[in-house]
């Protein structure tokens, strides 16, 4: 019986770990975008700053919105610092949006914070 259990446990372990790297290359990338860019401005509501990349959340009017940053290196290279992703402050973000409308995420390639533009994506261009 417990080598049945423990077969079982060893199969669904196997399975699980087989699986998550499917599910994580499904989500990294650009494969799960809308292919073109939009804009919004918001507050935000939470930071979730590191690897493998940041998520912000925003208030835009009333809608959640979830935007998917940079890794720390990238931020820093265009030129962001975790201060800057205060709670509370106001962020504009151009990015493309999650292909299914339902979902309110962005991967956002370009940010401005008080007028100034940081560029996460400059190879996109």
């Amino acid at each position: 019986m417990a080598r049945r259990i423990t077969g079982r446990i060893s199969t669904a372990v196997l399975a699980a770990v087989l699986v998550m790297p499917v599910a994580a290359l499904a989500h990294h990338g650009w494969r799960w975008t809308a292919g073109e860019n939009i804009s919004l401005t918001g507050l935000i509501t939470a930071v979730r700053l590191g690897n493998p990349h940041g998520l912000v959340a925003v208030d835009v009017e009333g809608e959640p919105w979830t935007v998917e940053v940079g890794q720390p290196w990238r931020n820093e290279r265009a030129g962001l610092t975790d201060a800057d992703f205060a709670i509370g402050r106001e962020i504009r973000v151009e990015g493309e949006p999650d292909a299914a409308a339902s979902r309110r995420v962005i991967k956002a390639e370009r940010l401005w914070f008080d007028g100034q533009r940081h560029e996460l994506y400059p190879e996109r261009d």
